[in-house]
């Protein structure tokens, strides 16, 4: 296991949620799990917050930002928000079980 680092509250607001879909699940198979992160996160400080929540040791982290799609609501047009989402590749033996909460 990782080295047991001390939850701060900081961590809960780099981590926003597990981002679930049929791609995500089919990482999980590769022993990777994607997150939404919030926009201004970087990959040590997504890295340093998984070890700390999960107790699990990262081997690394990958981020996109998603660019908010132009949706039409009563025929007229907005804008969904851009997030950025991480996909964090754990080390050989790790697992995250995402739908269970924190």
């Amino acid at each position: 296991m990782a080295k047991k680092q001390e939850i701060d509250a900081r961590h809960y607001d780099v981590i926003l949620a597990p981002h679930i879909t049929e791609k995500s699940t089919l990482l999980s198979e590769n022993d990777a799990v994607v997150f939404k992160v919030a926009n201004d996160a970087t990959k040590p400080q997504i890295k340093e917050a998984v070890e700390a929540l999960f107790d699990v040791k990262v081997k690394g982290v990958n981020t996109v930002v998603q660019k908010g799609k132009v949706k039409r609501w009563k025929g007229k047009p907005y804008k969904r928000s851009d997030f950025k989402k991480a996909i964090v590749t754990l080390a050989d033996g790790g697992s995250i079980d995402v739908t269970s909460g924190l």
